[in-house]
């Protein structure tokens, strides 16, 4: 039965692509330049959705709610940040409504301020915005050119705390609690204690938790969500196994506002084919959304998913190896996965980082990719704590082949040492808008972040093309992606740079250095343009 009505719905979602008549941009999700927020941290836009929940009780620094919404990030989008930054796609924390309660582990008392404690899919979470403010977010990224990506949760629901039951046994485990050295004390256990684990493995018929019966039932949309979940089921032959709930729920998220992507949180903690089924649900929402909102499309783009397989690095390329099984996760519904190796890569020579992740990224890992970063709201331990090397990292980041995530705050220095903070809420300190403001040098930092992000978005060529260096000393290499070819320059003198291009751009062609906003013409397979800076780089006019 499941087998015949997933081919139907495939069938389904051929039909919707042929009907989809786009003209394909030039973006490629392997060269895209993507934002990632901590939702509550980046922009209070609405103060009166600061409390909600009776949330009152004070926490520790930097663990309770600051009052960052969906509504802040429209505004950075109407002012014009994201496109400034050459950013194609934003990524934020989860925006579900989250347990209602705080707990302490030993970090302090803390509220699910950033999103990973869930206790209802279906509805956001109040704190963070409501439908109004997602449907206008994805519009308005729509029409800047940008896409949105949001986390995806299946592997646990939120903290048991004195307002927030727990689910059903049928739903989740509450123990052994993982010990990471195997594949099962990996999948089917807690990641720490009390957070309810999902039991994810199981095709199991279970029915709804009482808990959200009683919810809706109050909220008014009891009969609505079940109508909903009983057509899901039919129409896929899934069993009502807790997993397909959750992939159903968050599925909705694309069908109802047309988000392009998620991030998939807690990876290889589940058994892989869980990830496999997210994929094709997603793929035949996504294809829903096209065929009832034809002039809402961005692009051909298909949906993206990238998944945070903890430890993974470039260097392992296809396989992620848990001591007693190996898996392939891009078999797995993964489009891309995060590069946990990039963060120390950074430290390396450019042309060593670029020409061997070019030789990865177009030999084994062909037709997938990695997204880099520098720092992230887990990393503990992430490249340049201490803000030291601002621009090496920028360019660094923002010129590797594959995608580049900026970490709120990259570009502007943000402070990941905190005073009185513990652990990860260094991490995940408050925007410097401030900073942006009326500092002079984050000012300069941020304008060279923003340089390298417009080059990296107006070609996908730097993301997703062929890496070739063309001098040593002086450094320039090119990238060629299709048509898109741009020449780079970097750690040269001040003052008047001369390249050879010969073979790359021929005699008369005219070529605008994106960094000093000069042009330049080929000449006897030459070019040479006068510049205060040490970076060039070239595209056509």
């Amino acid at each position: 039965m499941k087998k015949i009505v997933l081919a139907s719905a495939f069938a389904f979602l051929a039909s919707c692509a042929s009907q989809n008549t786009t003209t394909p941009s030039s973006f490629d999700w392997k060269g895209a330049n993507v934002y990632f927020a901590v939702t509550d941290r980046f922009n209070n836009g609405n103060p009166d959705n600061d409390v909600n929940f009776n949330r009152t009780e004070k926490a520790a620094v930097l663990r309770g709610f600051e009052g960052g919404d969906i509504r802040g990030v429209i505004q950075k989008i109407d002012e014009g940040y994201f496109n400034k930054l050459g950013i194609n796609a934003i990524w934020l924390t989860p925006i579900v409504e989250q347990i209602h309660g705080a707990t302490d582990e030993g970090t302090g008392l803390t509220y699910a301020f950033h999103g990973y404690w869930t206790k209802d899919w279906t509805a956001l979470d109040p704190n963070f915005g409501t439908e109004e403010d997602l449907k206008e977010l994805v519009e308005k990224a729509h029409q800047n050119g940008i896409k949105i990506v949001l986390d995806a949760v299946i592997n646990h629901t939120g903290p048991v705390t004195y307002v927030d039951p727990e689910y059903p046994n049928k739903w989740v485990r509450t123990e052994p609690q993982c010990t990471y050295n195997s594949y099962e004390m990996t999948t089917a256990c807690t990641l720490v204690k009390n957070l309810p684990d999902v039991i994810t493995e199981s095709d199991e018929n279970v029915g709804l938790p009482p808990m959200l019966e009683q919810k809706w039932r109050k909220e008014g949309r009891y009969e609505k969500e079940m109508s909903e979940l009983n057509v899901f089921f039919v129409k896929t032959g899934f069993p009502r196994a807790p997993k397909y709930y959750i992939m159903k729920w968050l599925a909705d998220y694309i069908v109802k506002y047309g988000i392009d992507g998620y991030r998939i949180d807690t990876l290889k903690h589940t058994n892989e084919d869980v990830w496999k089924d997210f994929k094709k649900v997603c793929d035949l929402a996504f294809a829903e959304y096209k065929l009832n909102n034809p002039k809402k499309i961005l692009d051909n783009s298909p949906f993206f998913t990238i998944g945070e397989l903890y430890g993974y690095g470039i260097s392992q390329k296809r396989l992620y190896d848990f001591g007693d099984k190996k898996v392939n996760y891009y078999q797995n519904g993964l489009n891309s996965l995060i590069n946990f190796d990039f963060k120390g890569d950074a430290n390396k020579s450019y042309e060593e980082i670029f020409s061997n992740y070019d030789q990865i990224l177009h030999a084994d890992l062909s037709g997938n990719t990695v997204m880099n970063y520098i720092s992230s709201h887990d990393d503990g331990d992430p490249f340049d704590k201490e803000r030291k090397r601002n621009y090496e990292a920028g360019t660094k980041l923002l010129l590797a082949p594959g995608i580049s995530q900026v970490y709120y705050g990259d570009e502007t220095a943000r402070k990941l040492i905190v005073e009185g903070a513990i652990g990860d809420a260094n991490l995940r300190s408050n925007m410097n808008w401030d900073e942006v403001k009326n500092n002079p040098e984050t000012q300069k930092v941020l304008t060279h972040w923003q340089k390298l992000g417009q080059f990296r978005r107006n070609h996908a060529a730097v993301g997703a093309g062929k890496h070739q260096m063309v001098s040593n000393s002086p450094y320039w290499f090119t990238r060629t992606y299709k048509d898109d070819k741009v020449l780079v320059g970097l750690d040269l003198n001040p003052g008047v740079k001369e390249v050879s291009v010969a073979g790359i751009f021929e005699n008369g062609t005219r070529l605008r250095d994106a960094y000093s906003g000069k042009t330049a013409k080929v000449t006897n397979g030459k070019v040479s343009i006068d510049s205060e800076f040490g970076i060039v780089l070239y595209e056509k006019l």
